[in-house]
Formats: C-alpha cells, sequence, structure tokens
C-alpha cells in the first residue's frame, strides 16, 4: 500500500493527494463587531441553540478527528469565539486529548484580556488576533464599534500570558486603511507581535467583493516597501502555511501576506472545517457541506462518523477557483463558516 492510499484510508485525503492535518472548529457564528468586509451593520441572523454543536458534540467530533484521523491542529474560531461560555473547558479538554493536538485561537481581541490567562492555564497555545488598524477612528470606521482599546488590550494580555507567538490577521480595505500597512507593522514591530495581511476575500454576507477594488498582496508589498527593506523568506520553510514571508531590514522579524486570491497556495492546502452546527466544509469557499450533527445525534459510533468525514474530504476540487468566471460566492459568509 502507498503512502497517499494508506493516508486515504486512515486520515482525511483528498483525490489529489492532499492530506487534512489542521482542523478549524467554529464555535458560534456571533460576533460582538460589525466589520464591513463580513457583516451588515445590523447583523444576521444567528443559529438557535438546538443548532448549535454543544461543548460535549464539539469534544467528541474534535477527538474523533485527532485520535482516528490524524488531525495534528485545532483552532477555534467563530464568529468570535470569545462569547463562546464554554470556551476554557473545551480548550482544556482538547488538550487533554492523546496525542495532544497544537490548540490556538482566532479571535478579534475583545474580551481577551479577561480570558488570556486561563486560556493559557487551560493549555492554549497562541492566538491570533484582528487588528486591521491602530488609529481609533477607522477602527470604528470598519468594525462599527469604538473597542480598540480593548483588542490592544487584549492583545498585551496574550503576550503577558505567554499566549506566544501573538500574531496579528490584517485586511486593508481601499480607501479606508490601505496606506496605514506600514504603521500597523511598526505597532506590530513595537510589540512584539507577528503581523500577517491578509487580502480580502469574497466571503462577506452582503456579497459585495469585488476584484476590481480590493488591496493585493503587490500593492501591500508595495506599501510596506515605503519604510522597510522586505526579502523573501526561505520559501522551504513556508510548508502548508497559507502565509509567504518576509524578511524585515535583513531580520530576524518577519511580516506574512496571505495572498488567497492573487496568489492562490490550494495544492498545499491542510485544512479542514467544522461548522457550530456540526458541517463538514472541505474547503473555506466550498458550496457544499457534510453532515456530521445529525448523524452523531443519532448515535453513530466514532468509526462512523470518522468514516463519514474522510468521505466529506474525498471530492475537495483542486482550488478554490475564484479566479474562474463560472466562481460562486459560498452561501454561508466568513462569520458562519469559521477561519
Amino acid at each position: 500500500m502507498t503512502a497517499i492510499q494508506e493516508t486515504t484510508q486512515h486520515g482525511l485525503a483528498d483525490r489529489y493527494g492532499r492530506v487534512a492535518t489542521d482542523l478549524r472548529v467554529s464555535l458560534t457564528d456571533r460576533c460582538n463587531l460589525r466589520c464591513t468586509y463580513c457583516m451588515p451593520e445590523e447583523g444576521l441572523d444567528w443559529l438557535g441553540k438546538p443548532e448549535l454543536l454543544t461543548d460535549d458534540e464539539v469534544i467528541r467530533l474534535v477527538s474523533v478527528a485527532v485520535t482516528h484521523l490524524g488531525v495534528r491542529e485545532v483552532r477555534y474560531t467563530g464568529g468570535e469565539p470569545l462569547l463562546r461560555r464554554g470556551l476554557v473547558g473545551i480548550v482544556a479538554r482538547t488538550t487533554a486529548l492523546e496525542p495532544r493536538p497544537e490548540v490556538s485561537l482566532t479571535t478579534n481581541g475583545i474580551g481577551l484580556a479577561r480570558q488570556a490567562a486561563a486560556l493559557k492555564e487551560a493549555g492554549l497555545d497562541r492566538v491570533n488576533v484582528s487588528l486591521d488598524t491602530i488609529r481609533p477612528d477607522t477602527f470604528q470606521q470598519l468594525a462599527r464599534r469604538d473597542r480598540l482599546k480593548d483588542v490592544l488590550a487584549g492583545l498585551a494580555a496574550a503576550r503577558e500570558a505567554g499566549l506566544t507567538p501573538v500574531k496579528v490577521n490584517a485586511v486593508l480595505m481601499r480607501g479606508v486603511n490601505d496606506t496605514e500597512a506600514p504603521e500597523l507593522l511598526e505597532f506590530c514591530l513595537d510589540h512584539g507581535y507577528e503581523l500577517r495581511f491578509i487580502e480580502q476575500m469574497p466571503l462577506d454576507a452582503q456579497h459585495g467583493w469585488n476584484r476590481a477594488t480590493m488591496v493585493t498582496a503587490d500593492e501591500i508589498l508595495a506599501k510596506l516597501s515605503e519604510r522597510f527593506t522586505l526579502t523573501p523568506d526561505d520559501a522551504s520553510k513556508r510548508g502548508s502555511a497559507p502565509a509567504e514571508s518576509f524578511v524585515i531590514d535583513g531580520g530576524p522579524r518577519a511580516v506574512g501576506i496571505i495572498a488567497s486570491v492573487t496568489r492562490p497556495f490550494c495544492g498545499d492546502c491542510d485544512r479542514v472545517r467544522l461548522t457550530a452546527d456540526g458541517q463538514v466544509r472541505d474547503c473555506l469557499f466550498a458550496r457544499t457541506e457534510s453532515d456530521l450533527r445529525t448523524a452523531l445525534r443519532d448515535g453513530a459510533d466514532d468509526a462512523e462518523l470518522a468514516d463519514r468525514w474522510r468521505r466529506a474530504m474525498a471530492n475537495k476540487l483542486p482550488g478554490h477557483g475564484i479566479n474562474d468566471p463560472s466562481f460562486l460566492q459560498p452561501v454561508r459568509p466568513m462569520s458562519a463558516i469559521g477561519g
């Protein structure tokens, strides 16, 4: 049996030989910000409590992924995962699994100052915090909430708690914060955070994404190069990581750019997603999902759940297709999928 055949039988492999070992789990579709590139100002129709996986159901499915399917990394996302009341307990139970996965959190940082120490004690390894600007007025324009101080406090608390490396994710919007890239990088360098810029993707609830107005990776690099000398990092270090890394002023610090649209990296993708209502998504941009929640609640054992999950991943497409004229945006927005 070849390595690919063996992985196909026992892990989350697709027909192109990619193997998913990185699981992103959305814990809620709710959020306490209303970022313009994500959702409308009035919010969305949230999932009802009966639709959401319970804490026990989340751990059951994560356990199947780790112990039966070879998942090595688990990242909890949302919506905003800090709004999940049982988050600390979920993290503690995840880090108690054998073999122990690496466990991280993607958050907007609001409330992180209160929970960082408890999350570290529960075993959380690190955090990614979304921060698109350090200017209060721009933050309020983008997020429609005056919460920049809370985000900055959350970042500082994460660093103090040892949830390192603390990574910052930033999206640039044309005419709003696209000139602020150098000052955001300067801020992160001063505070010991690792910054990654992310091209805006067609995942907004309003379906208003327009490639013509998207700030591209080349534009981001050009703007940063006005203040810093950037050198491409050793490509062999990247592996399946979504971010291209650029060494700053000779090193050792670096900045990352996730160019999902203009420089897609689908061929090296190792991610699988589980929504807050128990649906498997083999790609962030998938238009189909596979239901694990129903089987779970109908009494399926771990072997059956693992088999369903394998079958859900087997037909993953070779790429997201954003650059294809026939591309259709997913029905669910990012807040309901989980990053």
